[in-house]
C-alpha cells in the first residue's frame, strides 16, 4: 500500500505545520495545562467516544498542587489520560509509562501458548517474523506474533510457496499487539488479486474536536509476488491491536479470507507524540482510520465467525479456534 505511506508522510507534514505549541511554565500546573491542551487540540476521538474533555479538566485540575511530588503528578496525569480509553495514549517519563490496558483485560484470552505448542511443536519453520508448518491434515499454519518483527517479500513468497499444496491456510495473529503498518500492508497484499478499497483515513485540520480533512481512500495493491488463491482463515482475539487491527480490517475484504475468533482490540487512530515542559512525552491518537464503509475501527473489528476457546477443549489441550479454522478449510 504505497499510497498509505505517501498519505502518512503528508499527514505528518500537515499535522505538524497546522499547530503551534503554546508555551507553559515547567510547574505542576503548567505541565497539567500543557497536557490537557495538547489532547484538546490534537486528539481525534472526542466526539466518537462522547468525552466531555472540559468536564475532565475541571475534575483533574482540582487535584494539581505545586506541593505534590513528581510521582503523584505522573499518577494524576496518567489517570486523566485513561479517561480516553485508548491503548495508543501514553505518558512517558524516564521512570515509568502510563498506559491503558482495559481494552483487553476484561475479555477472554482465547489463546494459550502451551496449547499452541501442541500444533506447532518444535519442528516448525521460521521465516523472519513468521513461524509456520503443515499440520497433519494438510492444512498450512502460520503464526505472526508481532508486526514489529520484520518480514520481507522473500519471506512471504517462500512461506506461501512451501504451503501451496496445502488444502488451505490458517493465519494466526492472536496476541499480536501491532507494530509497523508497512508489515501489515505487505502481508495483506499477498491475498488480493486486484486493487481493493479497504478503508479511509483523515487528519486534523484545526484545533476543534471536529476539525478534520475529507476522508482519504486506502487501497490494498496486490503484491507482485506469490498471491495465495486458496481459503485463508485469519485467527483473532482481543489482543490484536493497532497494526494487527489494521491488518484484520484489510483481510475482511480479501476474496478468499474468513476472519474467526474474538473481536479485535481496536486501535484505529494513528499515533503522534508531543512533549511537556518537564520533558515527559505524550503519545496519542491523532488521525482516525475507518473501514471501507467509513465505519469506525477504533473499538475493534467483529470477526466473520465468533469463536471462543472452550474450557473443555483447553483441558484436553485443544485450541477451539484452530479446530474451527480447520473445519472451515476442509468444508470450503
Amino acid at each position: 500500500m504505497k499510497c498509505r505511506l505517501i498519505i502518512f508522510f503528508v499527514l505528518c507534514i500537515v499535522f505538524s505545520s497546522c499547530f503551534e505549541e503554546d508555551k507553559y511554565e515547567n510547574s505542576k500546573k503548567g505541565n497539567f495545562e500543557a497536557l490537557w491542551k495538547i489532547l484538546d487540540e490534537k486528539y481525534c476521538f472526542f466526539s466518537y467516544k462522547e468525552i466531555d474533555w472540559d468536564e475532565v479538566y475541571q475534575r483533574y485540575s482540582d487535584r494539581i498542587s505545586e506541593n505534590m511530588t513528581n510521582d503523584a503528578l505522573f499518577a494524576v496525569l496518567g489517570e486523566m489520560l485513561a479517561e480516553l480509553k485508548d491503548g495508543h495514549v501514553n505518558l512517558i517519563a524516564s521512570h515509568n509509562v502510563a498506559r491503558y490496558w482495559k481494552w483487553y483485560e476484561d475479555y477472554p484470552d482465547n489463546f494459550d501458548t502451551k496449547i499452541q505448542d501442541n500444533y506447532l511443536g518444535t519442528d516448525y519453520y521460521i521465516a523472519s517474523g513468521l513461524k509456520y508448518k503443515v499440520l497433519e491434515d494438510n492444512v498450512g499454519y502460520v503464526y505472526y506474533e508481532s508486526f514489529s518483527s520484520g518480514i520481507g517479500e522473500g519471506n512471504i513468497n517462500q512461506v506461501l510457496d512451501r504451503l501451496a499444496l496445502c488444502d488451505g491456510l490458517i493465519l494466526d495473529i492472536r496476541n499480536n499487539g501491532g507494530g509497523l503498518m508497512t508489515n501489515s500492508d505487505k502481508l495483506a497484499s499477498h491475498f488480493f488479486n486486484e486493487k481493493t478499497l479497504v478503508g479511509y483515513i483523515q487528519h486534523k485540520t484545526g484545533k476543534g474536536h471536529n476539525d478534520f480533512s475529507k476522508p482519504y481512500e486506502i487501497y490494498v495493491t496486490p503484491s507482485d509476488g506469490v498471491k495465495y488463491q486458496k481459503k485463508v482463515v485469519v485467527l483473532t482475539n482481543r489482543r490484536c491491536y493497532s497494526a494487527a487491527n489494521d491488518f484484520v480490517n484489510a483481510m475482511q475484504y480479501a476474496p478468499n479470507a474468513v476472519v474467526i475468533g474474538d473481536k479485535t482490540g481496536g486501535g484505529g487512530g494513528m499515533p503522534f507524540s508531543s512533549e511537556l515542559p518537564n520533558g515527559w512525552s505524550v503519545r496519542f491518537s491523532a488521525t482516525p482510520s475507518y473501514n471501507a464503509s467509513l465505519g469506525q475501527i477504533e473499538f475493534g473489528i467483529i470477526p466473520h465467525v465468533q469463536v471462543d476457546m472452550t474450557d473443555e477443549d483447553m483441558r484436553r489441550g485443544v485450541d477451539t479456534i484452530i479446530e474451527k479454522a480447520r473445519e472451515i478449510i476442509k468444508n470450503s
